[in-house]
Parts: structure tokens; C-alpha cells; sequence
């Protein structure tokens, strides 16, 4: 989809505009989203972080998604300058402007550092926000040093992009994200995080996330994501967080790879490992070195490359039928 196109649709007669969840944990979703919620969702981030008339704004991402969309969305409610570039891993290649804004991927902001110049330019950006996956903890020590703001973001296509921030640059990084005001948070009795913003969504969501909240001093909410309840993998009765398990293997492994599970007759669940190489034993032998004892994978399969949705996220669902796949020879 066009800015053009995407204009066509806003500026239509229909109260509701289509949009499509990213699909990492299953099949892509379609959702019919109200504009006047979307103009709410633009305000709040526009006023958080003091974007003005006339600022510049880099889109970057699809505009099949809500990330992409609400870019353009803060642009029109807030008079932004929109800079549009093909999305790509280097979305900085070709830009030479002065950026005020920017919502990148995880993916497009570790690409990015990897060349000088645009490296340079990635600084530069007054507000940087993250979303669409998880930032891993040499990324997050990279932007830690920023001159400049740098956002990680949550939120999900049904609250029409972020809820919530939490500071990686600077002084102030955290790894608690702090809600919007007029955003609720709550634990439902599985620990998933549940989420009341009734600017961008009349209901209260529960999520699939897995969190840690606290409250502070003033009376204000913050939460930290463990995982997702929908990636915790039962073996032997004891619970494994696949996201937990990546992050420690993540600083040994210089290859792709990502956790998942198959069947096991004895355990019911067994902690699989699948990498971008074919030297399964030197990786199994890495997990054996840093992962607590139960957390070894008990498989390790190469494969050719990590499944990832179109947004860059890890796909799960699709990772898991590929290991399934993989060890029965399918």
C-alpha cells in the first residue's frame, strides 16, 4: 500500500479503516479500527513526545500494519513532514534530511548501526521509537550511549500501535515501561498483563504477555514484559520461557536461531533449538555452558534461515511446525 492509497482510505466516507495484525504468533488478523480512535492514539504520542508542526517524520514501515499507518496518521492530526522510503533493513541508506521522528523494527535499527554513516544519522534522530519485537540486550547496550531519545515501545494492533514507553537511552533507560495517561494496566490471575486504554479501544484487552507490574511512589503504574504465556514450553513440569532462554543464548550464538518445542513422549514438551548452521553440536555444546540444566534444548536443527513475519518478528507458529517438520524428516 501507497501514502496515496492509505490517503484514499482515510479521507473515504467510512468511519473505520481495515488493518492486519502481524501474525508471530498464528495466522494474520483482519481488524476494522475507528479513525477518530486512531486520531486519539496519534495525540497522545504526538503530545508525549512534543512533536510539532513542521517536524519531519521518517515512514519506514508497510503500510498493511498499524505502525506504518499511525506515522501517517501523527503526520496529518499533528502537521508533520513526511519522509517516505521503501521499507527495507536500511531504511536510512538514501536520507540526508535532519529527522525528528522515527518507528523502526528492531531488525532496521541493528542494520542501520552496522553501517557509519548511517549510524551517524540514527543519532541524529531527535525521537526514535522501537516496536515490533524484542530488543536484545546488545542492541539495547548500543543505544544505551545515544545523544538523543530512544523509545522502546508496547502495544498491539487492537490498542492502534503503543500504550506504553520505557526509556533504552540516557540516564533515565529503564526496562519498565511507563503507561500513557488515562491507560490502566492490571495482571489477570495468570500474570498476562491486561491493558484498559478506553481512547484507542472501548474493551479491556488481555494480553498474551506474561509481566511484572509495580507501583510507584505517585501512585503510577509500570510493568516489565517476562514473556508470552503462548511461548512457555512444559517439560518435565517445569516451565521454560522461550523468550528467557534466547536472551542468555543470544550473546553466545553468532549464528540465527530461535527456541521453540516439539512433542516428547516423556516430558510432553522438549526444548528445541533451530539455527542458521550446521554445526549443531558446538551450539549444543554453548547451551550446555550457559543454560540452567533443565533448559538445554534436547534438540538442535539446522535449518536454512529463521522463519520471520513480514515484519520482522519471529514467527512462532510457523517455527514450530518447521521443528516438528525437521525431526521427523518431513
Amino acid at each position: 500500500m501507497t501514502v496515496e492509497e492509505f490517503l484514499a482510505q482515510w479521507n473515504d466516507t467510512s468511519d473505520v479503516i481495515e488493518v492486519h495484525t502481524s501474525g508471530s504468533t498464528g495466522k494474520p488478523k483482519r481488524l476494522l479500527v475507528e479513525k477518530r480512535r486512531m486520531v486519539n492514539s496519534a495525540r497522545i504520542t504526538c503530545d508525549f513526545l512534543g512533536l510539532k508542526e513542521g517536524d519531519t517524520a521518517l515512514l519506514c514501515m508497510p503500510l498493511d500494519y498499524i505502525a506504518g499507518k499511525m506515522v501517517v496518521v501523527r503526520s496529518l492530526v499533528r502537521g508533520l513532514r513526511i519522509i517516505d522510503v521503501t521499507p527495507s533493513s536500511h531504511p536510512l541508506k538514501d536520507i540526508s534530511a535532519h529527522l525528528d521522528f522515527a518507528a523502526m523494527v528492531p531488525l532496521q535499527v541493528y542494520s542501520s548501526l552496522q553501517v557509519p554513516e548511517e549510524a551517524e544519522l540514527l543519532k541524529s534522530i531527535r525521537h526514535l521509537i522501537i516496536g515490533g519485537g524484542a530488543i536484545d540486550e546488545s542492541l539495547e547496550s548500543q543505544l544505551r550511549s545515544f545523544p538523543n531519545v530512544v523509545w522502546s515501545t508496547y502495544g498491539m494492533t487492537e490498542t492502534l500501535s503503543h500504550i506504553a514507553l520505557r526509556r533504552i537511552s540516557g540516564k533515565e533507560a529503564s526496562l519498565w515501561y511507563s503507561p500513557f495517561d488515562g491507560v490502566d494496566v492490571s495482571l489477570s490471575s495468570d500474570s498476562c498483563l491486561e491493558i484498559y486504554a478506553p481512547q484507542v479501544n472501548p474493551e479491556r484487552l488481555k494480553t498474551n504477555d506474561i509481566a511484572e507490574l509495580r507501583t510507584l511512589s505517585d501512585g503510577s503504574k509500570q510493568f516489565r514484559i517476562l514473556g508470552r504465556k503462548d511461548n512457555v514450553i512444559d517439560s518435565g513440569g517445569i516451565k521454560i520461557q522461550t523468550e528467557e532462554v534466547e536472551r542468555i543464548l543470544r550473546p553466545h550464538l553468532s549464528c540465527g536461531f530461535i527456541i521453540t518445542k516439539v512433542a516428547d513422549a516423556r516430558l510432553g514438551e522438549a526444548v528445541t533449538l533451530l539455527i542458521e548452521s550446521d554445526d549443531a553440536d558446538s551450539a549444543l555444546s554453548i547451551c550446555r555452558n550457559v543454560l540452567p540444566k533443565h533448559w538445554v534444548p534436547r534438540h538442535v536443527l539446522p535449518i536454512s534461515h529463521i522463519p520471520l513475519t513480514e515484519t520482522g518478528k519471529p514467527a512462532r507458529a510457523e517455527a514450530l511446525l518447521l521443528a516438528s517438520k525437521v525431526l521427523t524428516g518431513e
